[in-house]
């Protein structure tokens, strides 16, 4: 197979939960334990950091990458999900994995593969351990999917655990309840492994702090660092907890693990993050006059934080393109939108997307009035043309939507 015929069939034929959404949630280890020991083991040749949480694990992880890559270390970064193409997913060092390596993975495991039903999500984070593994990495830094207690990448031994925050997001999984989701994120802490937390209110703090007594971890919050000074290109208002869970977390390796950090790797890290790592998609700004902002924040707890921050924008008339995925609750996000902007409703292009004639009537019950349009692209070449140079243009819902723009 050709490297698109090597995606395509990955797509294509097995279950994703980015494409059909809650028939591919597998909430089990055991085909991740059977890939790693089929593939020789090489999770456990990773020193990993690992990091869940609701909001804030994708800028996290990429902070965290960036300074250590300053420091000289070769960092290998998992993430999902990709915005353009599916190699963002798998870096080291911020460069792509190549075609050629996972032409070569697909092809050698293929029948095994599909022998033993295993998931788009358990392939991929096989993919990683496996090129990390060989390529020798110093660090890998590994961002869990979705949950965490049985998630596939919950098979590792970390020498460091991170937690940013809680929200009500993959309520269908994780629980309806902040607790009930604590519990599931907390399951990545382990034994003796030190966990920091970057956000947290009395009810999900409890349930970190009893997980990490049963198993002698040591527990440090983020709340503990003062306000971040440091220049980064990553200016949405959410990043400042990300920051200092970045550094807490900086400090918690240096004291916990002795690993050599130094303040000027921490400095150019924060600085260089979108060169190093790659980052896209945070309050990122793409167009000038008419100003075009888009942001992949897409549940209540994120967007609750952008479109607080939108409103300190100055416009003269505010344009939303606006799409989300068929299992969002609207009833949580949409009463956050704006009433007085114009919407420009659509559907990203994936199964799971949200017809858009029926956001637009969801959309309504709020007041929030527009047209729909059958593509993202269409609906960003519209509020383009409608948009004039002292307007603003929001583009967001879901991180699909934000990457077809992008």
């Amino acid at each position: 197979m050709t490297y698109q015929e090597t995606i395509e069939w990955m797509f294509k034929q097995l279950p994703m939960y980015q494409n059909i959404g809650k028939t591919a949630y597998k909430g089990d280890l055991t085909n991740s334990l059977l890939l790693d020991n089929y593939l020789g083991n090489p999770s456990k040749n990773l020193k990993c950091i690992h990091v869940a949480g609701t909001n804030g694990k994708g800028s996290t992880s990429h902070l965290l990458a960036s300074i250590l890559q300053e420091n000289g270390y070769k960092v290998g970064l998992y993430t999902s999900p990709h915005l353009k193409d599916y190699r963002e997913r798998i870096k080291i060092n911020g460069k792509l994995i190549s075609k050629k390596y996972i032409q070569t993975f697909i092809k050698e495991h293929k029948d095994f593969f599909e022998a033993n039903s295993l998931s788009f999500f358990e392939m991929t984070v096989g993919l990683a351990f496996d090129y990390f593994s060989k390529e020798i990495v110093d660090i890998a830094i590994i961002e869990v999917g979705m949950g965490g207690r049985l998630d596939s990448t919950n098979i590792i031994n970390p020498i460091l655990s991170i937690i940013t925050n809680i929200g009500l997001d993959h309520t269908a999984f994780l629980g309806t309840t902040h607790v009930e989701i604590a519990i599931e994120k907390a399951g990545i802490i382990k034994k003796n492994i030190p966990v920091v937390i970057g956000e947290y209110n009395n009810e999900t703090k409890q349930v970190f702090c009893a997980k990490a007594k049963t198993e002698n971890a040591n527990v440090y919050y983020a709340s503990e660092i003062k306000d971040v000074t440091l220049s980064c290109p990553l200016i949405g208002d959410y990043q400042k907890h990300n920051k200092k869970t970045v550094l807490q977390s900086v400090n918690v390796l240096k004291k916990e693990k002795h690993l050599l950090i130094s303040d000027n790797a921490i400095k150019n890290g924060f600085k260089n993050v979108i060169k190093n790592t790659g980052l896209f998609g945070r309050w990122q700004i793409v167009n000038k006059n008419p100003k075009v902002i888009c942001d992949t924040a897409h549940n209540r707890e994120g967007l609750e934080i952008v479109l607080n921050q939108l409103k300190r924008e100055k416009f003269y008339q505010l344009h939303i393109v606006l799409g989300v995925v068929n299992d969002k609750d609207l009833d949580t996000i949409l009463p956050l939108f704006p009433k007085n902007a114009i919407y420009y409703f659509c559907k990203p292009n994936i199964p799971r997307g949200l017809d858009e004639n029926k956001l637009k009537e969801e959309a309504k019950q709020y007041n929030l009035i527009g047209e729909s349009y059958s593509s993202v692209k269409e609906a960003y070449r519209i509020s383009f043309v409608a948009g004039k140079k002292e307007d603003l243009i929001y583009i967001g819902g879901s991180t699909f939507v934000v990457a077809e723009i992008l």
